[in-house]
């Protein structure tokens, strides 16, 4: 947290660290370069790619935008699978992503992809692996929604998208004194602003919780029943878990405690509060639902304007000319 409020501004300590920095953007314009000019192969399938990712590091609002992004494309007729390089778990092969898999094994962010729009998915270190084998299982795809990736050049793509929050870029220094995985601005078909208040041109996609909260079996509970309600505990395992905590806190639900853990964390070992609500985010669920099932998750709604899908179907038609079913 000390370091990410640091990346807010050009103050000490990212001044401290701007050295660092020279080396990493060197790093990334001689890959960029290297692509660019073919000594390293970027390489296409046989489907049209569309990248959702950001430049920021530290969670944007990627995966919302990843699931509404896969609903959009499947209500206009394209038949979507979805590939993943898997952050957070602990395997690093090749495997596809199903209902009832462990998020320890697939990542908890494909999981909660795949559960929210049933697309066929496949998770590998290497994208261009992931996305031939996911097309010779699925032969029928017609489209491929790459989960993050934006700086994975050895995947050619026909569509990127770049999502930010409300701290835009920060300081616009690259890491480590700043939050920049690489140079901003930089060429991109779409911006999109997951935040309250857009630190510069793009689409508006803000984020909001659900009105319910969910069980394991699907119980639904109505966020109002929990609000000025006590013995509540919330936890919370992703990039800016304070984040979640305020947006509870609108809804009147005020936890007693709120546990901060880090992204991605898997909950082995972890012991649950008693005689608590236990309230998560869908990302946590399956995760701490082994040690804590009547854990309540509380699912992330994205409410884009309506220009950012419009703009998605016009980068897709000028390319390819799909037209919905």
């Amino acid at each position: 947290m000390g370091l990410q409020r640091a990346w807010t501004r050009r103050g000490p300590l990212a001044c401290l660290l701007w050295p660092l920095s020279l080396p990493f953007g060197l790093l990334a314009a001689l890959r960029r370069a290297a692509y660019a000019r073919g000594w390293l192969r970027s390489q296409r399938v046989a489907v049209p790619v569309v990248v959702v990712g950001n430049v920021v590091a530290g969670g944007a609002g990627k995966t919302p935008v990843v699931i509404a992004v896969v609903r959009h494309l499947q209500s206009r007729g394209w038949r979507v699978g979805v590939v993943s390089r898997g952050h957070g778990r602990r395997t690093d092969d090749g495997r596809p992503v199903i209902a009832t898999s462990d998020p320890r094994d697939v990542g908890d962010e494909p999981l909660l992809i795949h559960q929210a729009t049933g697309a066929p998915m496949q998770v590998d270190r290497d994208r261009v692996a992931a996305a031939r084998t996911l097309l010779a299982r699925e032969p029928g795809l017609q489209l491929i929604v790459s989960d993050d990736g934006l700086q994975h050049l050895a995947l050619q793509r026909d569509v990127e998208i770049c999502v930010f929050d409300d701290r835009g870029i920060g300081n616009g220094w690259l890491l480590p004194a700043g939050p920049l995985r690489e140079p901003w601005p930089r060429r991109c078909d779409i911006v999109v602003h997951t935040g309250r208040q857009p630190a510069f041109a793009g689409f508006h996609a803000p984020r909001r919780l659900d009105d319910h909260a969910i069980g394991r079996e699907g119980r639904r509970v109505p966020l109002a029943d929990l609000a000025g309600q006590g013995g509540i505990v919330a936890v919370a395992g992703i990039a800016q878990p304070q984040r979640f905590f305020e947006m509870l806190a609108e809804r009147g639900v005020r936890p007693h405690a709120c546990i901060a853990l880090p992204d991605h964390h898997d909950f082995d070992g972890w012991q649950p509060p008693t005689h608590t609500i236990l309230l998560c985010t869908e990302k946590d669920a399956a995760k701490l639902r082994r040690v804590a099932p009547d854990a309540l998750a509380v699912p992330l709604l994205l409410a884009p304007e309506p220009g950012f899908f419009s703009a998605l179907d016009a980068q897709l038609s000028s390319r390819h000319g799909h037209q919905a079913a």
